[in-house]
């Protein structure tokens, strides 16, 4: 049985990869500034 991605991959954001956050090297995490941590792609087409 084939699971499907919670995000299309074109519409996920290119820097946390669709997750909203960034797993920090001394631990924790953070949130993506270029998504706003909704794992998007806010990016404008022109």
């Amino acid at each position: 049985m084939r699971q499907l991605n919670k995000h299309n991959h074109a519409e996920t954001c290119p820097y946390c990869e669709g997750t909203g956050y960034f797993q920090l090297l001394l631990g924790g995490s953070e949130t993506c500034d270029q998504c706003k941590g909704n794992g998007e792609n806010h990016q404008t087409k022109s």
